[in-house]
């Protein structure tokens, strides 16, 4: 028997208003915008200040099914997950949903300061429509994910961004709503916190309930998803199986990661991020034995003594390798205006997956931050088959897709004494 179907959208749009304050739809203010609407008369064209954010977007996701939302910042994946939860209404076109939609799009959604984080719980629970029951059926392993038993009776405005964000993950995973909806919260957990989080939403997959996930970690959404929706400019450009819409999104960018998104306070700006292979091209493709070279273009709004950059190669469940100026003491003296810095990877073997590069920077003390950490600053997939590299198996290149991807040189020492080295290490450095 065919699923049914768990959300459609029907030519869904959504128009904002620049310099205007969105507002999430209280009873007064959508009468007063009904009142308002009803004596002005409706423009066709649009004005400079008017941004439309979607534009005619039509998808339906079957039940248990697990979709990924991928697009660069600003497409309107965001904006389409707000819609889909209902904290805002489309301009036009509307949204059909089969089903219990839980939902975390930002840290703390839903949580009242005062309370405690015992209270929040029952709180949370309760607007995702659980009984009392249900939520104490479901206390003891909420607050065991969250990893905050020492303060669950301390107010949560006391909280960090991190216990915030565990507590409002576990909430929304535990409460077992039959569609859940994320966004790209994770990334301000730490690198075992994302993959405990990855680790819980395949559970949550596997388990027959709808996920819709949107990530710029094109890893995850391969590991995660079996379907993907590529978002560009309000639209969708693509729609399909999950590793062929991710490929075909990787290979739209030709001349490098435009990366922008920086606050006003940042001392340091990402402008531009460049991939290059060993020949000096760049690229989106590599082999997995070869070297990766990124290639970082910065402004520094001021001068910065001794800045620490580093640059991480993310899998599908959290940091492969990292490469930090913290670790090295290997810093610029100083640096000021626009430049470039640069880091060359020789990994001993990067499996076929499709990876993420974290980009962070901090002050000449090592702990003051110069700008939010990038966490998608660029991306990249390695390819060939196991048996390229020396691995074949049976079974490798399905066992290549459950770890996170790099493999260093080892040897096994085996039952009669003897040590054996895999023959794929042959060529290790």
């Amino acid at each position: 028997m065919a699923d049914s179907v768990a959300i459609e959208a029907k030519g869904v749009s959504k128009r904002y208003t620049l310099g205007r304050r969105e507002a999430y739809g209280s009873l007064r203010e959508s009468l007063s915008r009904f009142v308002r609407s009803a004596f002005k008369p409706t423009a066709k064209g649009e004005g400079a200040d008017t941004l439309w954010a979607l534009k005619d977007v039509n998808f339906d996701i079957k039940e248990r099914q697990a979709v990924g939302l991928i697009g660069r910042n600003g497409a309107g994946k965001s904006t389409l997950l707000k819609i889909l939860s209902r904290i805002t209404d489309p301009t036009e076109g509307q949204v059909l949903i089969n089903g219990r939609v839980g939902s975390l799009l930002e840290v703390g959604t839903g949580f009242h300061p005062e309370l405690s984080g015992r209270d929040n719980i029952y709180l949370n629970g309760a607007l995702l429509g659980m009984k009392r029951n249900e939520i104490r059926r479901k206390f003891d392993e909420i607050v065991a994910f969250a990893e905050i038993d020492r303060f669950l009776d301390t107010s949560v405005k006391f909280y960090s961004s991190g216990m915030y964000m565990r507590l409002a993950f576990a909430v929304a995973a535990h409460l077992d709503p039959e569609i859940l909806l994320v966004d790209e919260v994770l990334a301000v957990g730490d690198a075992a916190f994302q993959k405990k989080c990855l680790g819980k939403m395949s559970g949550v997959a596997q388990s027959g309930r709808t996920v819709v996930f949107v990530s710029h970690n094109l890893g995850a959404i391969n590991a995660l998803c079996t379907s993907a929706i590529w978002i560009d400019k309000g639209s969708i450009r693509e729609q399909g199986a999950a590793q062929t819409v991710v490929q075909h999104y990787i290979e739209s960018v030709r001349e490098g990661f435009i990366v922008g998104g920086a606050k006003p306070d940042d001392k340091l700006i990402v402008d531009r991020v460049l991939l290059k292979n060993a020949a000096g091209e760049v690229t989106t493709t590599f082999r997995g034995d070869e070297p990766l070279f990124v290639e970082v273009h910065y402004t520094a709004r001021v001068k910065i003594p001794n800045p620490h950059f580093m640059v991480s190669i993310m899998g599908p469940y959290g940091e492969v390798c990292t490469a930090s100026m913290t670790f090295d003491s290997l810093t610029p003296h100083a640096i000021e205006g626009s430049g470039t810095v640069g880091c060359r990877f020789w990994p001993p073997l990067l499996l076929p997956q499709t990876y993420t590069v974290f980009i962070g920077a901090r002050g000449g003390d090592g702990t003051s931050m110069l700008m939010a950490s990038k966490y998608d600053a660029a991306f990249f997939t390695v390819v060939g088959l196991m048996n390229e590299y020396g691995m074949d198996a049976p079974g490798a290149d399905a066992q290549a897709t459950y770890t996170n991807g790099l493999v260093v040189p080892y040897e096994w020492q085996m039952p009669d004494g003897s040590v054996r080295k895999p023959r794929h290490f042959a060529r290790a450095r």
